[in-house]
């Protein structure tokens, strides 16, 4: 209780139009979740916190929207409602940053095992900057009118807690959005810079399971077998001609194969393989092919192997899938202008689509369709990036153990463009 009400202090302070500074007590609620982060469908902790603080603020806090979810509302006026959304679980990693306020925290799974936890993907920035836009919006509600809505996710890493705020009513207990914002801290932007794309900027995500089965017996006798090693080896090979001649050369796919688990011992032909498979695609069209045709591959291969109809792949795919996040053009444009006043045009950069996955993209998928953005955040320190830069040196990637993102000047940064871009949608 002690932190949350130091963190209570916070201090936003816009200097003219284009310079955002803020108090170091931003920077201590940034640390203090990285140095605390909870799993997904565990964040406990978090949800409460960050609820204390909006409450305190001066919001309309609701907790426990979709499992640990939090809506914080604040009614401006008459005008358009504006909903901004930040993620807050963290992931299984052990941290290797060596900085001073790096996790050290362990966490039970969802199937019981202890984990070392990391905030290895910006959620605990995401969360920061969310607090610090809502701060400066509350405290400076001559500015705009209209209402806004403020959403902090759980389960974004495994894609379940979209789903779950919305099937809990997100946009039926609440007004229906007029735009959905959020942002992604970058690996691969320098700190103080922000980039921007319309149309597809994140993937559909599928995650596939094929059990191969066939019939084993002795490794000397292979003529008395149906080999599903064999047989798993032909279905992986088949699988690459779905991207390269089934789908259209201009719509992205991938199919990957990540994981093969058969067999006991050298001379043992087993009576089953297990495959797992991640997918990405953009369009709804191109996912539909891609699982479609592992389907016809993996059962035309068996035939041809001799399999009884009876022991045919099994071909499992997972219900909740992330859905690809398509950043709506005409909202993407005002987000441009927005950024080039509020940040400068020297510091936003128009970026490519990326095959990461998000679940954010569920927020513009609900009938009628709401205009929908996500904009990158850079994170890499000014110097790491040049010098990786000039030295061809691959930078720390999200998830990866060794990600640190520079904070001040990316949570600087953050609110600084998140808190002139609602303004500008709420006056236009």
């Amino acid at each position: 209780m002690k932190i949350i009400k130091s963190l209570l202090t916070l201090s936003l302070i816009f200097f003219g139009t284009n310079t955002f500074s803020e108090n170091i007590n931003l920077m201590n609620l940034y640390e203090d979740l990285h140095q605390n982060p909870e799993l997904s469908y565990k964040e406990f902790e978090t949800a409460k916190k960050l609820s204390i603080l909006l409450g305190d603020l001066g919001y309309e806090v609701t907790e426990g929207v979709g499992g640990n979810g939090v809506v914080a509302s604040l009614k401006n006026g008459p005008g358009k409602t504006v909903l901004i959304r930040a993620d807050m679980d963290g992931l299984p990693v052990k941290e290797k940053t060596g900085a001073s306020y790096a996790s050290k925290k362990k966490s039970t799974n969802q199937v019981g095992q202890e984990v070392f936890t990391m905030h290895a993907c910006g959620h605990d920035i995401h969360m920061t900057v969310l607090l610090g836009t809502a701060e400066y919006l509350i405290q400076n509600k001559e500015k705009w009118s209209g209402h806004l809505i403020l959403v902090l996710q759980p389960a974004e890493e495994v894609s379940g807690g979209a789903r779950n705020m919305i099937k809990d009513g997100l946009f039926k207990k609440w007004p229906r959005p007029d735009f959905n914002l959020a942002l992604h801290v970058s690996a691969d932007i320098q700190a103080g810079k922000i980039g921007y794309l319309p149309g597809w900027a994140m993937a559909n995500v599928d995650s596939v399971d094929i059990l191969v089965r066939g019939i084993g017996g002795h490794g000397a006798y292979p003529h008395k077998t149906i080999d599903p090693i064999v047989l798993s080896a032909q279905i992986i090979t088949n699988l690459q001609t779905i991207v390269s001649r089934e789908i259209s050369p201009i719509e992205p796919a991938v199919i990957t194969v990540g994981s093969i688990h058969g067999g006991t011992k050298h001379n043992v032909i087993p009576n089953e393989v297990k495959l797992q498979l991640t997918l990405r695609s953009y369009t709804d069209e191109v996912r539909n092919k891609t699982i479609n045709s592992i389907k016809r591959i993996s059962r035309a291969l068996a035939e041809a192997a001799g399999v009884p109809k009876e022991l045919y792949p099994i071909v499992s795919l997972k219900d909740e899938y992330t859905p690809a996040v398509f950043n709506n053009p005409a909202l993407v444009d005002k987000l441009q202008a927005s950024f080039e006043k509020s940040i400068g045009i020297e510091n936003i950069t128009k970026t490519s689509p990326v095959m990461g996955g998000e679940d954010f993209g569920m927020y513009g998928r609900e009938e009628p369709i709401i205009p929908t953005a996500l904009f990158w955040l850079g994170a890499v320190n000014k110097s790491v990036y040049e010098k990786a830069k000039k030295d061809n040196i691959t930078l720390p990637s999200l998830h990866s153990d060794l990600f640190l993102p520079d904070a001040k000047p990316a949570i600087n940064t953050g609110v600084l463009a998140m808190t002139n871009a609602a303004i500008d949608l709420f006056n236009e």
